[in-house]
Formats: structure tokens, sequence, C-alpha cells
């Protein structure tokens, strides 16, 4: 049986084809690492972090609604038109779990925090009234 040589070149070309393609798209993606991003968490994910990890709690509710109830060691933050003023006072390096009543003001308060360089941003899924769905409790 003889083997075309044109049979041979097509099947060379494909393998090296496919070759550039694989190889192409391995480096022409870029990775995306759970610092890279802004990570929901549940109300027992962020009871697991604040045992484990120096977390910090960020409430950016409004005052009274914060002193109406709040999470135990829970830093008030007012998320405002001079929230990015207020974050000096933050540590860059430290992680921060943000929640507000029901989670619109901390994904805003999340996305800034990341854009200004916080190294990693937890947001609590649901915020404060999630946390007393399930049964965690507050401080009055």
């Amino acid at each position: 049986m003889q083997i075309n040589k044109l049979d041979i070149f097509f099947k060379k070309n494909i393998i090296l084809a496919t070759l550039v393609l694989v190889l192409g798209f391995c480096f022409s993606c870029k990775e995306v690492t759970p610092d890279d991003t802004i990570e929901m968490v549940t109300p027992e994910e962020v009871e697991e972090l604040s045992d484990v990890n120096n977390v910090k709690l960020i409430d950016v509710r409004t005052e009274d609604e914060f002193n109406e109830e709040h999470i135990q060691d829970a830093q008030n933050i007012v998320y405002d038109k001079n929230f990015s003023a207020k974050l000096s006072q933050l540590n860059k390096d430290q992680p921060l779990i943000v929640y507000c009543n029901s989670g619109n003001r901390s994904e805003k308060s999340a996305q800034i925090l990341k854009d200004s360089g916080f190294v990693k941003v937890y947001d609590l899924k649901g915020g404060i009234t999630e946390w007393k769905y399930r049964g965690k409790e507050t401080k009055k």
C-alpha cells in the first residue's frame, strides 16, 4: 500500500495547527484567581471567615440602621457619595466582608473597595436580612 505524500502533509499540518491553537488559547487567557473577584459569601461562611482569618466586617448601611441592629464586631462605614474618602482608615491588606440590608449597597461598596486596591473583598449575600433569616444573632 502506497502512502500518499499529500496525506502525510495534511496530517502533519493538522497536528501542527491544533497544537498552535491549543497553545495560543492557553497563553492568551488570563487566569482569574479568587483575589481578582468579589466573593459572595453566606452567613455561615462569614462566621467561618471570621473565626479563621483576620477579617474586618463592614456595615455600609446608615447610622440609624446600624444603631438599630448590626452583626457583632461590625464597623459602620456608611455607603454614600463620600464613601471612597472614608476608606483611608482601613488596611488594604486586611480581608473585608461588607454587608447592607439586602445586598444592593454592599455590592456597590465592594466594587469601590476592589477598585481602590483592597486585596480581598467578600460580600454577604442577602445582607443582614439573610443573616437574620438564617437565625444568626445581631447586636442592638
